[in-house]
């Protein structure tokens, strides 16, 4: 049945970008039911047992000591205001003595906020607004360079590696290398050869989260012996306060570094190392959290190419109409993409290069195009990883220069590439 106003879905061809947005909004509903009901499942019963001993404790107390349901209340909220301001039953160091004052700070900047301390005067919360947003944003740019950095070493390291199998896997039994031989062989037979080209070589981005998993372990487990130790916390809660902290959740429930003193008098090497691990930890786990959404990109772009089948007519082919402009990042049949490596690429850089129709006016970064951003961060950061494993260094255009930035990875990339542009044509 042919199609007529556009579809036969009654809409017309899908925005592969509105397209992975509504799939990636439609898995996080769905992911937040499943975890919903995963929690409710494990923690409500929990929940009821507490609640009635508490209730069981609550009447045993008023009928002992002869206390009035409404005065015992009374009395408990000004206990939880005092909890508030921090005044707990256990001795515990002050809160906002220097020391305390700075461990609040770094929960703001990283964003962790455990929460067991928040400032109670109106001057301390209006200053809290203006100081945040500027720590807040600067520890971001520096979460984004730490991740320019530690790519770039992967790579250099995956390179290395590489190149010493390359080498091997070319050199016969007599110790003699031909790689000229089998480049010129692979050449004229249009065949790659053992004696392939480096240059073409990439390393998996997959290697690079496995990589980045291992060391956010690493230094979760070692954190978790010096908690485990310092705190007296069992290692499996030790475990769970690392991943809390370390991915700047921070529920509160359990914080390090309160006690007053130490036992071993070792007070101020744990502060040290604390906030040694609490650094190291936020960085690896955020490296890893962006190399993982780049993985579950890969995974929606492959479930756009396999719903293509069901419903074509909603994709297109770019370019059919001869006197309609190509669409930009319009769905189109897997067959007709021109990607062929399955590892970090996309087509996204490959269309920011090449449309020039949607920057005609000389307009700033519209909202669309800072959307789409985030298809540039694969690659980007495929990019980053290609220059860096072969030792080429990245040319810097003039309008990074005047600006100041190197071309990075992540959002630090990502946003110093697309102002670049704009400049650029401008």
């Amino acid at each position: 049945m042919a199609c007529r106003n556009g579809c036969c879905c009654g809409s017309g061809p899908i925005n592969e970008d509105n397209a992975r947005f509504l799939l990636l909004a439609l898995f996080i509903i769905i992911y937040l039911f499943c975890g919903a009901a995963v929690f409710s499942a494990l923690e409500q019963p929990k929940e009821r047992e507490a609640k009635e001993r508490w209730v069981q404790r609550f009447e045993h107390f008023s009928q002992q000591y002869n206390l009035s349901k409404k005065d015992l209340n009374n009395f408990l909220r000004n206990y939880e205001e005092a909890n508030v301001a921090g005044i707990r039953v256990d001795t515990i160091r002050p809160r906002w003595d220097f020391t305390g004052a700075f461990y609040f700070v770094g929960t703001v900047v990283s964003t962790i906020g455990f929460g067991m301390t928040t400032p109670a005067t109106i001057g301390g919360k209006v200053f809290l607004m203006f100081y945040g947003l500027l720590g807040c944003a600067a520890t971001i740019l520096f979460f984004n360079l730490f991740l320019e950095r530690v790519i770039t070493v992967i790579a250099v390291v995956l390179k290395s590696c590489h190149e010493r199998r390359h080498s091997k896997a070319i050199l016969p039994q007599n110790g003699r290398q031909v790689l000229e031989e089998n480049r010129a062989a692979g050449a004229a037979g249009g065949r790659r050869g053992k004696g392939e080209d480096l240059a073409g070589w990439k390393p998996s981005v997959y290697c690079v989260m496995l990589i980045l998993g291992v060391a956010a372990i690493l230094v979760s487990c070692c954190a978790s012996l010096m908690y485990s130790a310092a705190e007296g916390w069992g290692y499996l809660d030790s475990l769970y306060f690392c991943f809390v902290a370390f991915s700047t959740i921070g529920f509160g429930d359990m914080v390090s570094s309160q006690r007053v003193v130490y036992e071993g008098h070792a007070t101020v090497a744990y502060r040290l190392g604390n906030f040694f691990f609490i650094l190291t930890g936020v960085c690896c786990i955020y490296s890893l959290f962006n190399v993982i959404s780049i993985v579950i990109k890969q995974v929606l772009n492959w479930l756009l190419r396999r719903l293509e089948a069901p419903c074509r007519c909603c994709f297109p082919r770019r370019g059919h109409h001869p006197h309609r402009h190509p669409r930009r990042n319009v769905v189109a049949p897997g067959h007709l993409r021109s990607r062929r490596d399955p590892s970090i690429e996309t087509d996204a850089m490959n269309e920011s290069e090449t449309d020039t129709g949607r920057r005609m006016s000389g307009e700033m970064i519209s909202m669309r195009d800072f959307l789409a951003a985030n298809k540039v961060n694969l690659a980007i950061m495929q990019k980053q990883l290609s220059e860096m494993a072969i030792g080429h260094p990245r040319q810097s255009s003039s309008s990074s220069r005047q600006n100041g930035f190197s071309g990075g990875v992540g959002a630090l990339g990502i946003m110093n590439n697309r102002l670049a542009e704009t400049s650029e044509d401008r």
